[in-house]
C-alpha cells in the first residue's frame, strides 16, 4: 500500500498536478528538505504548487527505486528544471522518505546534496559558498519568504 501511495504522489508530480500531490498529505503532516524546513500540510501543498507554477511547465520529474516497509516508503526522484531566480539548468537527485498514517503522508523528508544543487542553481556563488551555513540560511530565508508571498496571493478557501 505504501509503495502505491508514494508512486501516486510522484505520478501526480509528473503530471504537474499540485492539488493531487497536496491531497496525499494527512491534515497533520510535516514536510522537510534542505531548503524548506518543517512545513505544515498546507505549506507543503502550496510549496509543490509554487514550484510547479514557477517552472512554467518546464519541469521534468522522474522517480525510481521505490521501496516500502510497514509504515514508510522511499524512492529516488530526479528533477530537471531551470531555477527561477537565475534561469540556470538544474538536475537535482533527491532521496525521499515518507511515513504514512491513515492512508496519507504524515511525514515527508527529502534529502539532497545542497552544495551540488547550489553549484547548478547559483553558479559561482554556489561553488564558492554552497557548503557554508551562511548561504544555506540565505537560501532558506528566501525560499520561506517566497512561499509566504505565494500563499498570501492565493485566493482564500
Amino acid at each position: 500500500m505504501n509503495k502505491e501511495l508514494i508512486t501516486s504522489f510522484y505520478e501526480a508530480f509528473q503530471r504537474l498536478d499540485g492539488k493531487a500531490m497536496a491531497d496525499h498529505y494527512h491534515e497533520l503532516a510535516y514536510f522537510s528538505d534542505p531548503v524548506f524546513k518543517n512545513l505544515s500540510t498546507e505549506e507543503a501543498g502550496a510549496m509543490w504548487q509554487m514550484l510547479i507554477d514557477r517552472s512554467k511547465g518546464e519541469l521534468d520529474i522522474q522517480f525510481h527505486s521505490v521501496e516500502e516497509t510497514e509504515d514508510t516508503a522511499t524512492c529516488i526522484w530526479e528533477a530537471r528544471y531551470a531555477f527561477s531566480q537565475t534561469k540556470r539548468r538544474v538536475h537535482n537527485v533527491i532521496k525521499s522518505k515518507m511515513t504514512f498514517e491513515e492512508g496519507k503522508i504524515i511525514l515527508h523528508e527529502d534529502q539532497f546534496d545542497f552544495w551540488k544543487w547550489s553549484r547548478m542553481a547559483l553558479g559561482i556563488s554556489g561553488v564558492l559558498l554552497g557548503w557554508t551555513p551562511f548561504l544555506k540560511d540565505k537560501v532558506r530565508a528566501m525560499a520561506r519568504n517566497g512561499l509566504n508571498d505565494y500563499m498570501n496571493k492565493q485566493p482564500t478557501k
